[in-house]
């Protein structure tokens, strides 16, 4: 358990900034990102003792992440529904509406699209994904995550290089697919 909570003060002091942002990134929403930086911080609390205590910070991001992209997933549905019935009552402007859900449909494949470059990335090279998500996705100065990932900056660019190169080879074509509608 967590002696008087000082472990845990440490603990979220040091990686708050890092789920709150992470929640927000794929939340779109900063209320629902400080809801889920609240209950991912209680989640931690609650199973602090049940936990591999190595990883607590690939814990904190993954549970975020996922509690985001739930949120997203319960509120597209919300939304694609409400359009629905918006569209059966308003005929006189189905033009700009069609404009705004081809729109919406774009930015979720492309969101969808990103998931799947960064689900691909970490199955293919556990390295590559840490360095990608922290200095692009993340924009830790790339010193820094140098200095975290425990290697020098230039081994830290090559890396970076190997991994953009990767997903250009693997998604490039359905990038510039999706880009071009």
């Amino acid at each position: 358990m967590l002696t008087e909570n000082r472990e845990f003060d440490e603990i979220y002091g040091k990686y708050k900034n890092l789920v709150l942002k992470a929640a927000y990134t794929y939340s779109g929403n900063y209320d629902v990102a400080e809801d889920i930086t609240q209950s991912t911080f209680l989640q931690l609390y609650i199973y602090y003792h049940d936990m591999n205590h190595s990883n607590i910070k690939s814990w904190l991001y993954t549970t975020a992440k996922n509690s985001a992209l739930n949120y997203r997933k319960r509120a597209r549905r919300e939304i694609l529904e409400e359009m629905t019935a918006e569209e059966s009552v308003i005929q006189d402007t189905v033009e700009s509406a069609e404009d705004e859900f081809l729109q919406e449909i774009r930015d979720i494949d492309r969101s969808d699209l990103h998931e799947r470059i960064f689900e691909a990335l970490m199955n293919k090279n556990r390295r590559w994904y840490d360095a990608i998500t922290l200095a692009y996705y993340m924009e830790i100065p790339q010193a820094k995550v140098a200095a975290e990932m425990g290697i020098r900056i230039e081994v830290l660019h090559s890396l970076l290089h190997r991994a953009k190169d990767w997903i250009k080879k693997e998604f490039g074509v359905e990038y510039d697919e999706l880009n071009r509608l």
